[in-house]
């Protein structure tokens, strides 16, 4: 019996667990479309889940913001921390590394709260450390990619988390993915250091000057309709207000 109970609450943690990273992952996704306002509603909505489940994991939209904040450093940490691991060498692993946080734009959460939100998230003791070593492995990669040569020597830490940050606008209906790919691939070839080397092809097709042309028109207006004249009215209560030689009157107020 006491078996049984024990996998019933193990069962029943894991469903609230599924139904939490739901909820974080619907908000960090709708806080970049549609900024910190966004509705606590409309998050339970894209979360699949029903309001009190949002409210029972998280009280306020404080609590949430904090959790989406929590979520995005470490996740950041593990991409630095993999990119660290696994590259050939500190060039490959920035590359790497600010690559990745561009497409699954974890920098850019930042640039769509709003200041004083961020500036609460920030003073979080709790995402204090995961900051520092964010920072540390920012840090380090810089440092190194710079020692070696490859990294211009003009850039700093700060510049490196700046470009974390990037956010690219697309008109409607343009390829978004494609496009933060291009601008980062463009913005990656900028910090390179001494003459530049070969470069792989751009991925996607450039976006033209008849496509910028395309989206940025004016959408043409109707021409507005004339109104048909009135018909006169025949009726017997009208003849009252016209004169003897069919001229208008005016009737009293």
């Amino acid at each position: 019996m006491g078996k049984e109970k024990s996998q019933e609450t193990a069962g029943l943690r894991a469903d609230a667990r599924r139904n939490r990273d739901l909820i974080v992952a619907a908000a960090r996704r709708l806080l970049l479309e549609q900024g910190a306002d966004v509705p606590m509603e409309e998050v339970a909505r894209r979360a699949g889940v029903g309001i009190g489940t949002l409210y029972r994991r998280f009280p306020d939209r404080d609590a949430l913001l904090h959790a989406v904040g929590e979520e995005s450093l470490r996740r950041l940490l593990d991409l630095a921390e993999t990119a660290w691991r696994e590259e050939p060498d500190a060039w490959h692993a920035l590359r790497r590394f600010l690559r990745t946080s561009g497409e699954l734009r974890l920098g850019a959460l930042p640039a769509k709260l709003e200041p004083h939100l961020f500036q609460r998230l920030r003073t979080g003791r709790d995402l204090h450390e995961l900051r520092q070593r964010v920072i540390a492995l920012v840090l380090r990669m810089t440092e190194r990619a710079q020692a070696d040569g490859a990294l211009r020597a003009d850039i700093g830490p700060g510049d490196i988390a700046l470009l974390m940050t990037l956010n690219v606008y697309t008109p409607p209906g343009a390829p978004d993915e494609q496009a933060m790919a291009r601008v980062m691939e463009i913005m990656l070839d900028g910090l390179r250091a001494g003459p530049a080397a070969p470069a792989p092809p751009l991925p996607g097709a450039p976006f033209t000057g008849d496509d910028l042309r395309r989206h940025t028109a004016v959408a043409p207006t109707a021409e507005p309709t004339a109104e048909p004249a009135a018909e006169p009215d025949p009726s017997p209560e009208s003849e009252h207000h016209r004169g003897p030689s069919g001229g208008n009157i005016d009737c009293p107020p």
